[in-house]
């Protein structure tokens, strides 16, 4: 059974911002750890990987990411994706849908995904697995806020990799050497491969999850006094 995860965040940007910037997978691969596209097939047709590291060993998963349906008018999204690994038998599939509306001056991004995964990692059990997919998704959210707040706060100069945790940039952008070239010349140039280091790690967030869970565990159960 499919993994469901619902959640929203707000974002002090104006939506317009907001949602150009929600459909520049260029930008926002930027704020999934160990994420990275690796070409363009057409203008919402992207290939990528995801490099995953648990203590010593570092796994890469390969797929590709559709946008099925843009809506600008509503600001609306959804968007299909699948990846193996490499050289293993893991699999995932993924459905989310994302939408944008205005709130508190500012925007609230809502986002509600299904995430089939298939493979080793689930010999961690479908509740960890689900408590990790979430303490991702907070990343992401924070990633995101700090990207497009901090535009907002340098009139849309900043060029920082929020997952990265770098300085501003040339103000220009990344320079025309570092991109990788786009397949669709409507479709927006790629960064770079992620590097080693930022292979997202897997062992904080079980931890981090397992952690999550035993407080829930303990504030549900009943007192001895």
């Amino acid at each position: 059974m499919p993994i469901q995860i619902k959640e929203r965040f707000h974002v002090d940007a104006p939506p317009d911002t907001v949602w150009v910037f929600l459909k520049d997978p260029a930008r926002v691969v930027r704020c999934l750890p160990g994420a990275e596209l690796t070409e363009t097939v057409d203008k919402r047709t992207y290939r990528g990987r995801t490099t995953v590291k648990v203590g010593p060993i570092t796994t890469t998963y390969t797929g590709t990411v559709r946008l099925d349906a843009v809506d600008d008018a509503e600001r609306r999204m959804r968007l299909e994706g699948e990846g193996a690994e490499a050289g293993g038998a893991g699999s995932a599939r993924l459905t989310m849908s994302g939408h944008v509306t205005p709130a508190d001056g500012g925007s609230e991004i809502q986002v509600d995904a299904s995430i089939d995964i298939a493979g080793p990692v689930m010999q961690y059990g479908r509740g960890l697995v689900e408590s990790v997919s979430r303490q991702l998704f907070k990343q992401f959210a924070t990633a995101v806020r700090t990207q497009l707040e901090g535009e907002q706060k340098d009139g849309g100069r900043r060029t920082s990799d929020p997952a990265a945790g770098g300085a501003k940039g040339n103000g220009g952008g990344a320079r025309s050497s570092d991109r990788v070239a786009a397949v669709d010349a409507g479709a927006p140039a790629l960064r770079p491969a992620t590097p080693p280091e930022r292979a997202l790690r897997l062992l904080p967030l079980l931890v981090s999850a397992l952690a999550d869970r035993l407080r829930r565990l303990f504030r549900r159960a009943p007192s001895t006094k």
